[in-house]
């Protein structure tokens, strides 16, 4: 294992990349963070309630930082969203019934001030 303690390395050439996923699971309702530091690949699973999502720990601003989330769900489940979430025509997907499975992605280059969405698979994309 290499710690790059947040240093700059330049003309870098990577194969066989990877990322850690940081694997949720089960959520059962209330709300449930999203914490950067233990992955930029999230998977979850949406069985009860409503669920409130939370984007923690991202790089600085100044510093691009985005992640994927794989979400999946038996049934039809509320999401709230962060409100600095920015989706496309101001509108977050509808993720309900047969939308799900869905892959999501999120930029941020402020700090998680403003996180641009995109929903990037699902039925209804």
């Amino acid at each position: 294992a290499v710690t790059g303690a947040d240093q700059i390395v330049t003309a870098v050439s990577l194969k066989d990349y990877g990322e850690t996923t940081n694997i949720i699971g089960s959520i059962g309702g209330g709300t449930q963070s999203i914490d950067l530091t233990l992955g930029n690949s999230v998977t979850a699973t949406l069985d009860t309630s409503t669920t409130t999502f939370t984007f923690d720990n991202p790089s600085a601003t100044g510093t691009g930082c985005g992640f994927t989330l794989i979400l999946s769900t038996p049934n039809n489940q509320t999401i709230v969203w962060p409100t600095t979430v920015d989706w496309k025509d101001a509108t977050a997907p509808d993720l309900t019934g047969s939308a799900l499975p869905a892959v999501l992605s999120f930029w941020t280059v402020d700090g998680g001030t403003i996180w641009y969405g995109f929903n990037a698979s699902s039925a209804n994309a």
